[in-house]
């Protein structure tokens, strides 16, 4: 059964947080299934937590359980969080073993903003960013006077911004990378942006002209981003694959190893390939940072 645990603010205060978790029955003792700091050392037989965001994420690891876990002699402890900072802080506080639902990009901004030592283990997946719109049927009617939504976190805004230069409905300023922001704009067409918490973006649909949005977040809007998007991220030579992180020094945790075997096996692959019909692209191997 999975543990819930389902978030709609971005960080609540630690002591709310700490109760959530221990009505939740998360219990940050290393002999209990927690995080324990050391991964050589810790206990194969133990439950591993992985905190996940519900979709891919949390599907695929739904997956693995269901269908290859036990063979592989793994107890997987499926914790779901509903935002991009809690599940990080889960994993660098020892609640939690390890985390499924980021890209590089952000994880090397996480860690540097907060200070914190997580790292990645093996890559499983891609999401496609895609444009949406509830009311427009092709890019080309974004134009003077619209508004498009963007994610307000570091990493994701500027992929989003990017993706809108790539199919020339802005132009940038040379060479800003992934870290583009509004101000880096040096033709708008007479666009606007809003910034918005990523999670938020499928319900802005209904407010503004289009909304750029995160994969797993359109797939838990039922939106289909193979389908529904104006225009979608290019999945080859894309650096933005999801991999399963966990604090620095538990990369060793045989339990840990176990997983990201079973996350790069062929029936995972066949599973994400079944699944999502190419609004999820497998996209295994070792991360590269």
């Amino acid at each position: 059964m999975r543990t819930n645990l389902r978030h709609g603010a971005v960080l609540a205060a630690t002591t709310a947080l700490a109760l959530a978790l221990a009505a939740c029955g998360t219990d940050s003792d290393p002999d209990t299934g927690g995080g324990s700091g050391d991964g050589a050392a810790a206990d194969p037989t133990e439950p591993l937590s992985v905190a996940a965001t519900p979709v891919p994420q949390a599907e695929i690891l739904q997956f693995v359980k269901d269908n290859l876990a036990e063979e592989a002699g793994l107890d997987l402890d499926i914790r779901e969080v509903t935002d991009y900072v809690i599940p990080n802080t889960l994993v660098n506080d020892g609640d939690v073993d390890a985390n499924f639902f980021q890209h590089a990009p952000y994880l090397d901004d996480f860690n540097a903003q907060q200070g914190t030592d997580i790292v990645p283990v093996i890559n499983v997946h891609l999401e496609p960013l895609g444009l949406y719109s509830n009311d427009l049927t092709s890019a080309d009617e974004l134009g003077d006077g619209a508004t498009i939504a963007i994610p307000n976190d570091a990493t994701n805004e500027g992929r989003a911004l990017q993706l809108l230069a790539a199919n020339g409905l802005i132009e940038l300023a040379d060479g800003v990378g992934t870290n583009a922001t509004p101000a880096d704009v040096t033709e708008d067409n007479g666009i606007t942006f809003q910034e918005l918490e990523a999670a938020s973006l499928p319900r802005s649909l209904e407010d503004f002209d289009a909304a750029v949005i995160n994969g797993n977040f359109a797939l838990e809007a039922d939106l289909v981003p193979a389908e529904d998007a104006l225009v979608l991220e290019e999945a080859e030579g894309n650096p933005y694959a999801n991999f399963l992180a966990v604090k620095a020094g538990n990369e060793d945790d045989p339990r840990v190893q176990t997983l990201a075997e079973l996350l790069n096996s062929d029936e995972v692959r066949q599973y994400i390939e079944d699944t999502y019909q190419g609004s999820v692209v497998p996209a295994f191997g070792a991360p590269t940072s």
